[in-house]
């Protein structure tokens, strides 16, 4: 019997986080392995793993789409590897782990190389880039979910935004919240590309992207949570090209640190976004919106139908969140026709985990124990729009569960254009029916993609053959 500990982290920790833990945790049990997992979720570290389980483990493992600690895993077996990866194939993690490489961060390059390798190699569809970006997401998302919630909580309470509380709720929102989203996403891509000295320039490009008179960009004009990637990625290289060329004695390496970086990667960075970057960014960004704004009828249906469809593809992955951030960054601008967007996308990411539950109930054949248990969560976390709710389906049976539920979610993003619903909250699910515009209609679009969806697996699924004793 072999001692592991691990981490699980992902983007929004919500599901993907626990559903690794669980995958580890029984993967340990079948092969007769001793298994830690910490949990690194929306309420931060859970189950921290002590210094005296790490010490006595035989192998580490970290799966991760987002930054994550490792100095403390020092000179312990490690593995690198995505939180999908982890909850796909556990056993083979757990013996992989035990012939991984020993981590040291202070070791020779040829060590860390050889890790970044066994990383990348295992890793191959979640490259670097998308993990830093999940962890700007992961630390912008409450932010967003909260402002928009105050946003909307301000128009249901006065439409014209002149009672006290209405405005006090606005300036939570959007004064407050929405404004501090793009930067803080900015920072938090700049620290994990280059750790701490790049925070900084991170915070400050993206806030100066939100800024239009900055760069000339007019006075309503502003890059969006497009500058503020663009800013985060580009001060994080410059800072990590910093700390390789700038050269200083051991003992000024704490000066290094908190003032030779970032007030060189600060300058370099806002001089950029002033000069360089902010105005055509957005520039195409106002473009977007004013496209958007001018979009016909079957054109939204379009729309509807392909943001579904990217909703529904990865379940939580790289597509998932393009759509939703595509949505979210639209909200800012107050318009029906982003409001539309939201609720289009919301309503399709709520199909999946919807979908897979009434196919499990209405062809319980079809679907193991634990598929028909997984159902019952299934329920409750498509209601809230938890999209992942539908993973442990489609890791059983891919290539019938996802074109799917692919297919519900477009028909319901179709629809749900189709019948105008409006949304102005980016998250919350059945709890933000009350916000939403022509919210019937919204419900009646979710039940009918969630049919078509359960119609269609329940047909391409076969029964399952109970062996007997």
């Amino acid at each position: 019997m072999a001692k592991f500990v691990a981490v699980t982290a992902c983007p929004t920790g919500i599901a993907h986080t626990f559903m690794a833990q669980e995958a580890l945790l029984q993967a340990g049990k079948k092969l007769g392995h001793d298994v830690r997992v910490e949990t690194q979720g929306a309420l931060g570290a859970e189950d921290a793993l002590t210094e005296a389980e790490i010490r006595e483990a035989d192998a580490v493992i970290v799966a991760a789409d987002k930054q994550v600690d490792l100095d403390r895993f020092q000179g312990k077996r490690l593995l690198q590897t995505s939180v999908s990866a982890a909850i796909k194939e556990p056993e083979k993690l757990l013996e992989d782990a035990l012939r991984a490489p020993t981590f040291d961060p202070d070791g020779s390059p040829g060590a860390l190389d050889e890790i970044q390798a066994a990383k990348q190699a295992r890793n191959q569809g979640t490259p670097a880039v998308y993990r830093h970006l999940m962890n700007g997401v992961s630390h912008m998302l409450p932010l967003v979910i909260a402002g928009g919630i105050f946003i909307a909580l301000s128009t249901a309470i006065d439409i014209n935004g002149q009672s006290s509380l209405a405005q006090a709720f606005d300036n939570i929102g959007g004064g407050s919240a929405f404004k501090l989203f793009v930067p803080v996403l900015a920072a938090f891509i700049a620290q994990s590309i280059a750790d701490r000295a790049a925070f900084a320039a991170g915070l400050i490009g993206g806030w100066i992207g939100t800024q239009g008179t900055m760069y000339h960009a007019g006075p309503n004009a502003s890059a969006g949570y497009l500058g503020g990637i663009i800013a985060g990625f580009v001060a994080g290289y410059v800072t990590l090209a910093l700390k390789k060329w700038i050269r200083v004695p051991r003992s000024l390496e704490g000066i290094k640190t908190v003032l030779i970086l970032p007030v060189l990667s600060v300058g370099i960075v806002g001089l950029l976004m002033i000069y360089v970057l902010g105005h055509p960014v957005a520039a195409l960004m106002g473009a977007l919106s004013s496209g958007l704004m001018h979009i016909g009828a079957s054109a939204s249906l379009g729309l509807g139908a392909l943001l579904g469809l990217m909703m529904a593809f990865d379940m939580g992955g790289p597509f998932n969140k393009v759509a939703y951030f595509f949505a979210v960054g639209l909200l800012a601008t107050k318009t029906p026709e982003a409001e539309m967007i939201m609720a289009a996308v919301m309503g399709a990411g709520m199909v999946p985990p919807l979908a897979m539950a009434i196919s499990a109930f209405a062809a319980p054949r079809k679907y193991s124990p634990e598929e028909r248990d997984a159902a019952k969560a299934a329920v409750i976390l498509g209601a809230c729009f938890i999209t992942e709710g539908a993973i442990p389906f489609a890791t059983r049976d891919p290539l019938r569960v996802i074109p799917s539920i692919m297919v519900g979610s477009a028909v319901t993003g179709a629809l749900s254009m189709l019948f105008h619903v409006t949304n102005p909250a980016p998250h919350g699910g059945i709890f933000v029916f009350p916000l939403i515009g022509h919210w019937y209609l919204f419900v009646v679009a979710i039940l009918v993609g969630a049919g078509v969806g359960a119609a269609m697996v329940t047909a391409l699924k076969r029964e399952i053959q109970v062996q007997s004793a």
